[in-house]
């Protein structure tokens, strides 16, 4: 059984009038529901700051980019060249 992690929260009058009304609607406790509550909105947040979001028009760049041959410019063969001649292989 792992241990529960404690977290305080502080609220205005009004705010805990409100979190215990919505707690009574939904059938638990007000620690229940701003735990469930808190649990949504961070995941939601995650979920949304995953993604890649693009216009039309990047999307398009960006399939184009994809589906064309790939053409080292010169700062990366320069580069590939450093590696090759620092990196030994045995």
């Amino acid at each position: 059984m792992s241990a529960a992690a404690r977290f305080d929260l502080k609220m205005d009058p009004d705010e805990k009038i409100i979190v215990a009304k919505a707690a009574a609607l939904m059938g638990t406790t007000m620690a229940g529901f701003v735990r469930a509550a808190a649990k949504e909105k961070a995941q939601d947040l995650l979920q949304r700051e995953m993604r890649v979001s693009l216009t039309p028009r990047d999307f398009e760049l960006f399939t184009k980019a994809l589906d064309s041959a790939f053409k080292p410019n010169p700062a990366l063969k320069e580069a590939l060249s450093q590696a090759r001649r620092r990196v030994r292989r045995a």
